[in-house]
């Protein structure tokens, strides 16, 4: 729990620094959807799918050791979180560890109460009975961790990064295919 703002103005407000000082605000998104704690979670994957992505991307908290909760990639959040916080890029993480899927589902809408949106509900009880609609993209197989550039990835992968860029509203400038910080992807701003 924390008592603090988490968007980028209550970063600024905390800071002491004023808006018209920050030129780049960029966000940070998994590949795909994780949340730690009680709630609603739209992607979610239950059972043997969620317990394998949660293994594959060792999706347990740091200091707690408590399992993150894990679902495909949520585009109806990605695209709230880019308007609240005022995001002017993306850094992907973690594309590796889609690596081992045939097909690569995101959320692209909700259907609540039979009627489909794009945009985020304006009460709890609607994100409660969010059911999403997905899109579903082509994935690859090849080990991307010594990737370079954009270039070195397979088509598919270069295609959902493009994807999430174009689905998200947002500029994706940096994708991470590896653990290291030396297995980051920079382009287009992030190389500034």
């Amino acid at each position: 729990m924390t008592s603090s703002s988490p968007v980028a103005g209550g970063a600024l407000a905390g800071a002491g620094v004023g808006p018209g000082w920050i030129e780049r605000v960029i966000g940070i998104v998994k590949a795909y959807t994780t949340r730690v704690g009680a709630g609603p979670f739209p992607t979610e994957l239950e059972g043997a799918a969620g317990e394998a992505l949660r293994a594959a991307g060792d999706e347990f908290g740091t200091t707690t050791g408590r399992a993150r909760r894990c679902g495909w990639l949520d585009t109806v959040a990605l695209r709230y979180a880019a308007r609240v916080n005022g995001l002017t890029e993306l850094f992907v993480t973690k594309l590796d560890v889609l690596s081992r899927l045939e097909r690569v589902p995101v959320a692209v809408a909700y259907r609540i109460d039979g009627e489909v949106t794009e945009d985020w509900p304006m009460t709890q009880t609607e994100i409660h009975h969010a059911e999403p609609v997905y899109e579903l993209f082509e994935g690859w197989r090849e080990d991307i961790s010594g990737a370079g550039r954009l270039e070195d990835l397979p088509r598919a992968a270069r295609a959902y990064v493009d994807a999430i860029e174009k689905l998200g509203g947002v500029p994706v400038t940096a994708v991470g295919v590896g653990p290291s910080r030396e297995q980051s992807i920079l382009r287009g701003l992030g190389e500034e």
